[in-house]
């Protein structure tokens, strides 16, 4: 049998993602500021792009653009800023659309390099200087300006910088001593010296190892220190099991000492640096709002505000365009017209997919926004995207780290889809959370030892409602919500009386 090559065609089905279904895939479960930093990095890669910067009245506030006659493909990157903008043949983002003349201003002058000035005509950046004034002071900066007052040796001072830097945000020292001293090349002991410094330090309890010696050194300033605390410091885990019994035979003390040793260690803080501000946290802004309109519709709107309104310079691309020469500059002009096409559709595809989930979302949650909590009905994936007719992936993305804000909150848009727990009566299922919450109430009510319920008592009242669940499911719950077993609440109430 002779073996040949020969060429065969064949006809078959594949799914294939390209590059541009693959950003758009991105961009649906991407949050705002994610999608923000995302913008901000095509907009310096891409000189097609421009940002709309008009106000609300549809002009645009531009500063003034330095004039260019001649341009070449080479000169994209140095030059994207120099182009005039035509709003006759610019596209626009979600909701943006060109309206009226851009402005168009030319500076003259001689020819001056700005390329070493910073912001402001090289000033110093008001947005950092205002931001350094207005933001808070975070513990280790807390911690070096007490250690310049400090008196200590250059030597203490190195090893007192290495232990700043071992300090969580809570204010514990994370660092272990003997490898600390190992790394710098010194005794253990000159490390425990500064560490002695370093723990009066303010705030108090700060540069302790853990809570023991945290409560330890705030109570050593306030002078109250004694053997029969002492004794509480060290078994601080019969403390947090709340057998009363047992720690006071410890610290051999009556009932209202006890209770006055157990008041005064409440008093103390157990993070001690969480007082001062780590790094900034971004505000949550929603991407979508609800508001009640007339005869109780809801009106569902999106958040304009965290949209990126992007224009393509079509006047600049004819420009570079007409100035390529040779391939490769003609590909990449072309290339960066295509993604910059390929960016504005996929963010408007973005924009109206986010508004469509969320109007289902609120048109099957109504009950919750009208009522209340305990009207939240179970919901899923697969509802919502058969109500749309997407895939369940894409509304899975769609909710991912979005945002609404509505008259009863802000919510994720994840927190209305809860499982269903079957109705004892056979009627209409109950939503997961409704029932946390009805589980909740329940155990509010408690004023005195007889008032609690167990978990078994739960289940029953929950049932005589037309909630038909598991003792297991009750205790999984309550122990989600932090709270105690019937036990430790009726011991709770006991000591409170």
């Amino acid at each position: 049998m002779a073996l040949g090559a020969r060429l065969e065609l064949r006809q078959g089905q594949g799914l294939v993602i390209t590059p541009q279904l693959q950003q758009a895939i991105k961009l649906l479960q991407l949050s705002n500021l994610e999608l923000e930093a995302f913008v901000e990095g095509e907009l310096e890669r891409n000189p097609l792009l421009q940002r709309d910067e008009r106000d609300a009245e549809g002009e645009r506030e531009e500063p003034p653009r330095e004039a260019a006659d001649d341009f070449s493909a080479d000169q994209v990157s140095d030059h994207a800023a120099a182009a005039d903008m035509d709003t006759a043949h610019d596209q626009a983002s979600p909701g943006e659309h060109a309206t009226g003349d851009a402005h168009e201003a030319q500076h003259a002058g001689g020819a001056v390099d700005w390329s070493k000035a910073g912001k402001g005509g090289g000033f110093e950046d008001t947005d950092d200087f205002e931001g350094r004034l207005t933001r808070e002071k975070t513990l280790a900066e807390h911690l070096h300006d007490q250690l310049a007052v400090a008196g200590l040796t250059p030597t203490q001072n190195a090893i007192a910088a290495i232990l700043i830097d071992g300090v969580d945000d809570g204010g514990y020292l994370r660092c272990d001593l003997v490898e600390t001293a190992e790394r710098l090349g010194c005794e253990p002991a000159a490390v425990e010296g500064v560490l002695t410094t370093l723990q009066g330090f303010e705030p108090t309890g700060v540069f302790a190892r853990d809570v023991r010696e945290c409560l330890m050194l705030q109570l050593k300033e306030r002078d109250r220190c004694d053997p029969a605390m002492m004794a509480m410091l060290d078994n601080l885990e019969l403390l947090a099991r709340r057998d009363m019994a047992a720690l006071r035979k410890v610290c051999g003390v009556d009932d209202e000492d006890l209770r006055d040793m157990v008041a005064e260690l409440r008093g103390l803080t157990p993070r001690p640096g969480a007082a001062f501000g780590g790094e900034p946290s971004q505000p949550v802004a929603p991407d979508v709002f609800v508001r009640e309109g007339l005869g109780g519709l809801w009106h569902v709107e999106l958040n304009t505000d965290t949209l990126p309104r992007l224009l393509i310079d079509q006047r600049y691309h004819a420009r570079v365009a007409g100035g390529a020469r040779t391939d490769q500059e003609k590909v990449f002009v072309s290339d960066c017209m295509a993604s910059a096409n390929w960016l504005v559709k996929s963010l408007d595809q973005r924009a109206k997919t986010i508004l469509k989930v969320a109007s289902e979302i609120v048109r099957q949650q109504d009950g919750f926004l009208a009522f209340g909590v305990e009207h939240l009905r179970p919901l899923n994936l697969k509802t919502v995207a058969d109500a749309i007719g997407m895939h369940e992936s894409t509304v899975s993305r769609v909710t991912s780290n979005k945002y609404i804000a509505t008259p009863r909150g802000m919510f994720e848009l994840k927190f209305f889809f809860t499982s269903s727990i079957a109705s004892s009566s056979g009627g209409e299922a109950h939503s997961a959370e409704s029932v946390r919450h009805k589980i909740k109430q329940l155990i509010d009510t408690e004023r005195g030892e007889r008032d609690v319920h167990s978990d078994d008592r739960i289940v029953e009242i929950l049932k005589e409602t037309g909630v038909d669940i598991a003792r297991r499911t009750v205790a999984k719950y309550r122990e989600a919500m932090r709270i105690p077993s019937s036990v430790e609440r009726r011991r709770m109430l006991k000591e409170a009386v």
